[in-house]
């Protein structure tokens, strides 16, 4: 199962291993800011009402994917059409992906905190162990193939 998800990311010897690598690094930069950016908004709202941590996640959600179709566009999937309707297309399919992942990513957050009573502050965070090579492999077998 892991030599066919492999070859469909592109890999058939060492140097595509090396590609694949070097692009999945490039998209953890780009990840770090996505975090930076959902998780200041989501501290911020918890800061002000602890009672609104979903309205911070669901509009942190939002902004980082912006940042996300940003810097994955010119960063670590470049080479692609720069015309208006192929960069709507990629941007849709980017919310798309995005948006599942972390649609899933809340529901988990809202289970973790009201069923396990994990930690506001940390269920997240543990949440991307999850989210973040699930986008990977979306975002390069789909949005930006």
């Amino acid at each position: 199962m892991l030599k066919k998800l492999l070859a469909h990311l592109g890999v058939q010897d060492r140097a595509g291993a090396a590609a694949l690598f070097w692009q999945f690094f490039k998209f953890g930069l780009v990840g770090l800011s996505n975090t930076a950016v959902s998780m200041g908004v989501y501290y911020l709202f918890l800061w002000l009402d602890p009672n609104l941590y979903m309205v911070g996640s669901v509009l942190g959600t939002i902004l980082s994917i912006a940042n996300a179709f940003f810097w994955n566009d010119r960063f670590v999937f470049a080479g692609q059409k720069r015309d208006w309707k192929s960069t709507l297309q990629r941007l849709g399919k980017t919310y798309v992906s995005y948006g599942g992942t972390s649609v899933l990513s809340n529901v988990m957050l809202w289970i973790e905190v009201t069923f396990f009573h994990v930690s506001k502050t940390i269920a997240p965070i543990v949440n991307l162990l999850v989210t973040i090579p699930l986008n990977f492999i979306i975002n390069k077998l789909w949005t930006f193939r």
